[in-house]
């Protein structure tokens, strides 16, 4: 169901971490939806996107759909951070409002 790495979980309902790949493109995109799917049994998942070097339309429409489906289970979805490629590509789609990214902060 892919791999748990970059992903944090209590076990215990609590919420969840997951760690963007510093490639995410399709080639990660199977144990990104394996990590994803589990965290919809979290009450809340935080994602880290700071380490994103590439990114491509399929993992963004990936983070898409992971968003709706979490709010329609009344699932909290929030972000530690978004890289500028990650935060650039999303603006360039229009999906900035629809995944909710934060500011991106100069380094």
């Amino acid at each position: 169901m892919g791999s748990k790495k970059g992903t944090t979980d209590a076990g215990d309902g609590a919420a969840r971490a997951i760690g963007l790949p510093a490639d995410c493109r399709m080639a990660a995109m199977a144990a990104l939806y394996g990590e994803l799917r589990g965290a919809l049994d979290a009450p809340a998942t935080a994602l880290d996107g700071r380490a994103v070097e590439r990114v491509d339309t399929a993992a963004l429409q990936l983070l898409t759909l992971f968003r709706r489906e979490a709010a329609a289970r009344g699932r909290a979805v929030s972000w530690l951070g978004a890289s500028e490629v990650l935060c650039e590509a999303a603006g360039t789609l229009g999906l900035s409002q629809a995944l909710d990214l934060p500011a991106h902060a100069p380094a």
